[in-house]
């Protein structure tokens, strides 16, 4: 028996998440779950705060298409002490642009020691586009999806085990989407298009995988929420997804593999109440393995648990749910901690 307590925190990207929506403001959840859970698999839209991050030993970054795999038990978690991380920048890239990125990655190698091995330009442009789902979440497309894949494949052959992309995304700072998002407000326009480039990734090669947008630093706005306020900090996005990579699992599919994390392993799961429809959640769900949904935490979406006969425990927020999990761990009943009427057991 694993008698190491896993929980997964998912916040699912581009959905306008009161909490996680925006420049890694779920961080502090993260922090804090790390101090009560043994293992705490979490994906890069929790943690990405573009030049603000946070590691800690027992904190497992897993991007979006793997956890899902993770989930549904195809792929395991293989912790690792480093990764060398290969860096994919999009030919669109602006060349003063390029240098910013280059930069930053040259200097997560001097001072935090991270283990970059190599960059690629891409041989075409990747040509982003940004899209909105009528749900109101983001998406979006990528023109050229092989040049991605051939400079992910040419990293890959030179010995990387972790891939960063920096693509050139559409500047809009006219926008009233990045308008209200600088605000607190509304749904990130980049995220849904962020996702799409990782999961290529992912999919084709089974590395780890995260991206950083390339945008051209925005106007100063004396307004800015501190919610989106991680973003206005320099020219790049990049560092914290370094950080994120440095240590991120290895994916495995093979059950021969030692010291590998499983889902059957997964003791509790944490879940915007209202976003409960992804993949990974259903999978989960199938496994009994505890829900817990946050209802102070709502998205655009409205895929709630009881619609899809998902069994979960809803609380208020996030501190109620680290007391859920607390309990939990203990062996002890949540609903033993809540003032209830007396009353009999029932004769089945």
């Amino acid at each position: 028996m694993d008698l190491h307590y896993t929980s997964v925190l998912i916040v699912p990207t581009g959905i306008g998440a009161k909490i996680g929506g925006y420049a890694g403001d779920a961080m502090p959840v993260a922090r804090a779950m790390t101090q009560i859970c043994d293992r705490l698999i979490t994906h890069p839209n929790v943690l990405n705060g573009a030049q603000l991050y946070w590691s800690a030993p027992n904190l497992y970054y897993v991007e979006g298409y793997a956890l899902d795999q993770f989930a549904q038990g195809d792929w395991g978690l293989q912790p690792v002490y480093q990764n060398q991380i290969g860096l994919v920048l999009d030919d669109a890239i602006e060349p003063d642009l390029q240098l910013r990125h280059l930069q930053a990655a040259e200097a997560t190698k001097a001072t935090l020691g991270l283990n970059i091995r190599d960059y690629v330009v891409t041989d075409a442009p990747l040509a982003v586009g940004l899209r909105m789902a009528n749900s109101g979440a983001s998406w979006g497309t990528i023109q050229n999806p092989d040049s991605l894949l051939r400079a992910a494949d040419k990293l890959i052959q030179c010995g990387v085990n972790a891939i960063a992309v920096v693509a050139r995304f559409p500047d809009d700072e006219e926008s009233l989407l990045l308008q209200n998002y600088r605000q607190g407000l509304g749904v990130d326009a980049l995220a849904g298009a962020e996702a799409v480039i990782s999961h290529l990734i992912v999919r084709e090669f089974q590395v780890p995988s995260a991206h950083a947008p390339a945008l051209l630093p925005l106007p100063l706005e004396t307004s800015i929420s501190p919610r989106s306020a991680a973003e206005e900090l320099g020219y790049t996005f990049l560092p914290c997804v370094l950080v994120g990579l440095s240590r991120a699992p290895q994916l495995i599919s093979s059950s021969t593999v030692t010291d590998v994390i499983w889902a059957n392993q997964v003791n509790s799961v944490i879940i915007p109440a209202s976003a409960c429809g992804s993949s990974a959640i259903l999978s989960f769900a199938a496994q009994n393995t505890l829900i817990i949904a946050v209802e102070e935490n709502e998205t655009v979406m409205s895929v709630f648990p009881q619609a899809l006969g998902i069994k979960a425990t809803s609380v208020s927020s996030y501190l109620e749910a680290l007391g859920v999990i607390v309990a939990h761990r203990a062996g002890i009943s949540p609903d033993s901690l809540r003032l209830q009427s007396e009353k009999l057991l029932q004769v089945l």
